[in-house]
């Protein structure tokens, strides 16, 4: 069953248990997706109740080999994969393709992230399946959108990371482009998925239509370039890298610390950098030419800097988060892994749940995010094993017979555990 009416109360919502379902229960999304992006957009929308069925070749999804693994357990395919169902379709055979096309005729969504051109190949196109089935969202994610000389490009989020300019601000300005040891651009771009998903379902509540969401990398990326845009077509302005500084604003940077730390500070106003420096014990500072003003003082970058440098490291980090909370200054260490774990705040706000796993026993997971007031998103189950739902999927949701079934795997169309090397 797809969902097709959003005159559902609150108190009207499916529950399990008394527990909500979440704001997308009804819905029913098809994950044709490897890697990053692609997952976890679909994993934002199962987080929030949508049946996320995630369709994965007989080698499984190369996200599977990514991060690191505990008794052959990827950690990182237990986390971006929970809520979903899995099916392992061979879809280099007719009848997979077959399949495939079967399942999104009955969905809401589609979410996928081949290059441009193989959907449509494989005969699963969105002009193809709205024919059939008009009210489909087609989410497609790729390196440079469906359209433009670069489409065809085969794109990571690193790669369109350069191409947005994005990369050439990362890092200090004495030294190449640096990255961050994240998918970055591939989660920001799923959750511009995720919203144009949910925004085209809203608008298929008015037009009894669905329609292509075209989310691509390297456009992720550049929205962030927002402030620089229009400043480089008026004043001819090209930003560079600046580090750890936030550029024309001081003291905003990271600042080294006694027991060989780093805090970082953020006065961004003149009220801010008051209670600062009186924290410092230099109130004095707000009469130097080079600081008594915002203006001033972001002009003078490296001079500030040295000034707050030569006070934190009379300190240690913590000593210098707490003078600098008490004072209402913005501070933080540079947390490291096993800071968020012991910090209050992470398990205040459920940012670091524990969710039972069938192998691990348990496995703690980031949090749902964002958080909603009557129809919060929740965590069902861990990442499910390579084809662990494939035969309930083809008997519950297809309705196909045992012998039909039977018959599919004998082929090798599909598969209940890992293909053989």
């Amino acid at each position: 069953m797809t969902q097709r009416d959003s005159n559902v109360t609150q108190a009207e919502m499916p529950s399990a248990g008394g527990v909500p379902l979440g704001p997308l229960s009804g819905y029913r999304a098809i994950e044709l997706c490897s890697t990053v992006a692609g997952p976890a957009c679909a994993r934002l929308l199962a987080d929030f109740g949508a049946d996320v069925i995630k369709v994965e070749p007989p080698a499984g999804d190369p996200l599977r080999s990514m991060g690191r693994h505990k008794d052959d357990v990827s950690l990182y395919a237990a986390t971006i994969l929970r809520n979903k169902r899995a099916i392992t379709i061979d879809l280099k055979k007719p009848d997979g393709v077959k399949l495939v096309r079967t399942l999104a005729l009955k969905s809401d969504l589609l979410v996928e992230n081949y290059r441009p051109g193989v959907m449509e190949r494989l005969g699963l196109g969105y002009e193809d399946l709205s024919k059939e089935n008009p009210g489909l969202v087609m989410v497609r994610i790729s390196g440079y959108g469906q359209t433009g000389p670069y489409s065809k490009r085969p794109g990571y989020g690193a790669i369109c990371e350069a191409v947005a300019g994005v990369r050439h601000l990362t890092g200090d300005p004495d030294r190449p482009p640096a990255r961050v040891a994240l998918a970055t651009t591939d989660y920001l771009t799923s959750v511009y998925a995720a919203f144009g998903a949910v925004t085209a379902l809203l608008a298929r509540n008015r037009t009894g239509r669905g329609q292509v969401v075209d989310a691509a990398l390297y456009e992720a990326a550049f929205a962030q370039m927002e402030a620089y845009v229009p400043a480089y077509e008026t004043t001819g302005f090209i930003p560079n890298r600046v580090g750890p500084n936030l550029p024309n604003m001081a003291p905003n940077s990271l600042y080294p610390t006694k027991d060989g730390g780093y805090v970082l500070i953020a006065a961004n106003s003149d009220a801010t950098f008051k209670r600062l420096i009186e924290v410092m014990g230099q109130p004095e500072l707000i009469n130097d030419p080079l600081m008594s003003s915002i203006r001033t003082r972001g002009s003078n970058i490296p001079y500030c800097n040295s000034v707050v440098s030569a006070w934190t490291m009379q300190h240690d980090g913590i000593a210098i988060e707490q003078m600098l909370l008490v004072a209402e200054v913005p501070v933080s260490r540079v947390y490291t892994m096993p800071d968020i774990f012991a910090d209050p705040h992470f398990a205040a706000r459920d940012m670091l749940p524990r969710v039972p796993h069938p192998q691990l026993g348990e496995l703690v997971h980031p949090g749902v995010v964002p958080k909603l007031s009557d129809t919060p998103g929740r965590i069902v189950h861990s990442g499910p094993d390579l084809g662990q739902d494939t035969r309930q999927v083809l008997s519950d949701d297809l309705g196909l017979s045992a012998s039909e079934i039977a018959d599919l795997f004998e082929r090798q169309v599909v598969f209940e555990k890992p293909a053989e090397a």
